[in-house]
């Protein structure tokens, strides 16, 4: 009976995903409360400190893959991230482009969304000459969203407003000018760039509203979808081989926008 009670305590006592209201701190520039840790080998202990908070910034080592989460569920928000790169990659990444990413409308299992290591969520890809991309971080291919697109020369798709409707429930969608050249190489810079050099602060910026998503670079869009099949859940911050520097992690409130018929932007 007792038993029976507390669960049915914490089930009334969770009121669903936060709305934010006002600006949310998310990182306080003291410590990692309001945040918990998963890790591929270590789950729920973080022994190496791969998460740490260090002169008022997190810092994530990228010693092992894992993600740093929301202990809350949000929905509806414009979510800014200010970070920058650090040294070079390590373990299985040595070599290879700088990588990590933010990760919305978390959901399931830890690590239940990718190799073990992340929630099923919509990422907003932070990597070399590849930030602002939109992957669908599912194994179960239980996410879908559409983008407005083109189909590049290398067959992959790219973001172009105004373009073809197309829906995916896996894979990837290229920001408008990723290089079709890119390469998995650490340093990578194509022929355009809106990603700042190594060690400058960028701001990415995440922006939530029902079933729509847009992803922001130093002010610029670099892709947008709609029709996304999930609208709220856990934020969450990679650890994907790369040090990566995050001195703001904050949730600011949108204003009411009622969806088009079709439900595109």
């Amino acid at each position: 009976m007792r038993i029976a009670l507390g669960l049915l305590l914490t089930v009334t006592a969770w009121s669903g995903p936060i709305q934010p209201t006002r600006p949310v701190q998310l990182f306080n520039g003291r410590d990692l409360s309001g945040f918990y840790t998963w890790l591929r080998t270590h789950k729920y202990d973080d022994p190496e400190h791969v998460f740490s908070v260090v002169n008022g910034m997190i810092r994530v080592s990228g010693g092992e893959w894992g993600g740093l989460t929301t202990k809350e569920e949000y929905r509806d928000y414009r979510l800014i991230v200010e970070w920058k790169w650090g040294g070079p990659n390590v373990g299985e990444r040595t070599g290879k482009a700088r990588d990590s990413g933010v990760l919305i409308h978390g959901s399931g299992p830890d690590g239940a969304g990718n190799s073990g290591s992340w929630l099923e969520s919509y990422e907003s890809q932070i990597i070399e000459g590849g930030t602002g991309d939109i992957i669908l971080v599912s194994q179960t291919a239980g996410l879908s969203l559409t983008a407005d697109v083109r189909t590049g020369t290398d067959k992959q798709l790219y973001w172009q407003r105004g373009g073809t409707p197309t829906r995916r429930d896996r894979g990837r969608i290229n920001w408008w000018a990723r290089d079709v050249n890119w390469q998995d190489a650490l340093g990578f810079r194509g022929a355009v760039n809106v990603e700042n050099a190594v060690g400058a602060w960028n701001r990415t910026e995440v922006i939530c509203q029902g079933d729509r998503l847009t992803n922001k670079l130093n002010g610029k869009v670099m892709t947008e979808a709609y029709g996304l099949n999930r609208s709220a859940g856990k934020i969450q911050i990679q650890s994907e081989g790369a040090e990566i520097w995050i001195r703001k992690v904050e949730l600011r409130p949108l204003p009411t926008r009622s969806a088009s018929p079709q439900g595109r932007p």
